[in-house]
């Protein structure tokens, strides 16, 4: 089994920035063989999107409404963790958002973690 915990939500005025964090940890073999991870956000009333998503190669995928304003990474050195960099942050971008990873190992299957919100005030 695989957990995702995410870190650094909060609450940001409308122009400002914030940077979440999604870290790894459980079954190293299932880790070490995950596919892509990325971020989804649901805010209310609406359903889950896709944020951006960053593949074991690198390459990168952002929804249009955030292109130019947020930067996914991620770090597979010692604990495999994803990063949301989330610059000029609008209202608009008020949500919880969700770690995502693609695990292959034993079994294709999604790992999600639990969420942490992002508001941002006008």
């Amino acid at each position: 089994q695989v957990q995702l915990v995410e870190s650094g939500g909060g609450l940001v005025q409308a122009g400002g920035s914030l940077r979440l964090s999604c870290a790894a940890s459980g079954n190293i073999f299932t880790i070490n063989t995950m596919g892509a991870m990325g971020w989804y956000r649901q805010a209310p009333g609406k359903q889950r999107e896709l944020v951006a998503t960053i593949g074991r190669d690198g390459r990168t995928n952002y929804a249009d409404s955030v292109k130019g304003r947020f930067t996914i990474s991620r770090d597979d050195a010692k604990i495999t963790t994803v990063y949301l960099q989330m610059n000029s942050l609008k209202p608009d971008d008020t949500a919880v958002y969700y770690c995502n990873a693609e695990g292959r190992v034993p079994a294709v299957r999604a790992y999600w973690g639990q969420g942490t919100q992002v508001t941002v005030s006008s």
